[in-house]
């Protein structure tokens, strides 16, 4: 999956923050292709692969494919794309390091749950890429629900598991 940031594009981008770390370039629009794409005329262009999903487990798993909303909803007009990165403290942590922060200590699993179906969501692996960021994350939901999606980043920037976010750039965006 790539997406764009470029003058054109399906969601036209309402705000840039640089959460944590360097900024990106401005841009007016994203534009999500499904391949590894990149056009002459843009500002960025980050990309990412949909992987499996690293610290989910299998009594987890069930219940998140069950809640998940697809992606593409008419309804879902309002996006935002969250690139980030975890420092190198966080890498070189074993697996089940990293799981015990991520879940059982942070919660984020739990926590992301009570918004769905209402939040749809894709994340997408660049580390292995050599991009800039480690993941970048897509949501997609109805105006009425950005209220509940600020809530859901509060709560999850305030766990644990975000002391290893080194950057975070948070990039909303609507059609």
């Amino acid at each position: 999956m790539t997406f764009i940031g470029a003058d054109t594009g399906k969601w036209k981008i309402t705000s840039i923050t640089a959460v944590t770390g360097a900024e990106i370039p401005l841009a007016e629009c994203i534009e999500v292709q499904p391949a590894h794409v990149v056009p002459i005329n843009c500002r960025w262009a980050l990309k990412g692969v949909a992987g499996q999903a690293r610290y989910v487990e299998r009594s987890e798993r069930g219940p998140l494919d069950v809640s998940s909303p697809s992606l593409g909803r008419p309804e879902a007009t309002t996006a935002v794309l969250i690139p980030m990165s975890k420092s190198d403290a966080w890498w070189v942590m074993t697996q089940d390091e990293r799981r015990a922060i991520f879940e059982e200590r942070s919660h984020h699993i739990g926590l992301s749950m009570k918004y769905l179906p209402a939040i749809a969501r894709g994340l997408y692996h660049s580390r292995d890429l050599g991009e800039p960021f480690d993941f970048l994350a897509w949501f997609e939901f109805a105006p009425e629900y950005e209220g509940a999606f600020d809530e859901m980043l509060v709560e999850l920037r305030s766990t644990e598991e975000w002391k290893y976010v080194d950057r975070e750039i948070e990039i909303r965006a609507a059609r």
